[in-house]
């Protein structure tokens, strides 16, 4: 069993047996049917998966590791919010007819500051801080800005990362942390996507500046399972599970901005049958 699974399995267990219900209650998401769409939450989830012991790929079921991979060179590597410019059609709903999102996700990252160096928008800044100030403890991102919500075809989940920098007794290189704050997380749909999605990223920035990729934390507000969702959850968290896959970057590559994904590699990932025809809340 990897410990994504162990995590993953004990997370949707605490959230069917000791979670609260919204059923009843005014909620926003409803089912294609007009239904509303209720769920079973836990507040204030923490996860912590450590990239020095394995990636944290569950193995119930496949994550499909190079198109998460490719919403995150989305955000923060092409800093878009054109679904031209992505792979595939996760975001497609959200879009308008010129294929733009609003000013959410990568608008919000390659929005650009003055600063005594130079001008940096997010993502350069917490390269350039890595390199030259490794131990700040203000190097983050942020997509939830107040200012531009209205103008956001959906708020952010996945809204603020930090970087943390440690130094291991013995140890040559840094250790490049990382905590994922999240307001919402649908748990069937999205929390292995997300989970592996900013590990690939915390192994990215940690390629660029030279550091070894450490822990991810993640922080969920809201980490719900929707009404429909219950019995595929029961289901799949019985199936049997294998050791977490073996992951890494092409060792060629070092630039944060050259790394694309085909120098993703992933092998002896073993998982269960997928799971089909999931209803999603909209």
């Amino acid at each position: 069993m990897s410990q994504a699974d162990d995590l993953f399995i004990r997370m949707c267990q605490d959230i069917i047996e000791h979670g609260t219900s919204t059923e009843g209650q005014k909620v926003r998401p409803h089912w294609e049917d007009g239904t509303p769409a209720y769920t079973i939450k836990q507040f204030g989830v923490v996860n912590r998966y450590d990239l020095r012991k394995e990636f944290p790929a569950i193995t119930l079921r496949r994550t499909a590791l190079k198109s998460c991979m490719d919403e995150i060179l989305w955000i923060y590597q092409k800093k878009s919010n054109n679904i031209h410019d992505l792979h595939s059609h996760i975001w497609d709903s959200w879009a308008d007819d010129s294929g733009s999102i609003g000013r959410a996700y990568g608008y919000q990252i390659g929005t650009a500051s003055k600063y005594p160096e130079g001008e940096f928008d997010q993502m350069d800044r917490v390269l350039y801080d890595l390199e030259h100030n490794p131990f700040s403890r203000r190097i983050m991102t942020s997509l939830y800005n107040f200012h531009d919500l209205h103008k956001m075809a959906l708020y952010p989940c996945a809204w603020s990362v930090t970087y943390n920098v440690t130094q291991t007794p013995g140890e040559n290189r840094l250790t490049l942390n990382m905590v994922l704050n999240q307001r919402s997380q649908d748990i069937l749909a999205a929390n292995n996507w997300n989970v592996c999605q900013y590990a690939i990223l915390l192994m990215m920035v940690a390629r660029s500046v030279d550091m070894i990729p450490g822990q991810l934390v993640h922080v969920i507000a809201d980490a719900h399972i929707y009404d429909r969702h219950v019995d595929v959850i029961r289901e799949l968290i019985s199936r049997p599970t294998y050791p977490a896959p073996k992951v890494s970057l092409n060792p060629d590559v070092h630039n944060f901005y050259d790394i694309t994904t085909d120098d993703l590699i992933v092998e002896d990932y073993q998982y269960g049958s997928q799971v089909k025809n999931i209803p999603i809340a909209i």
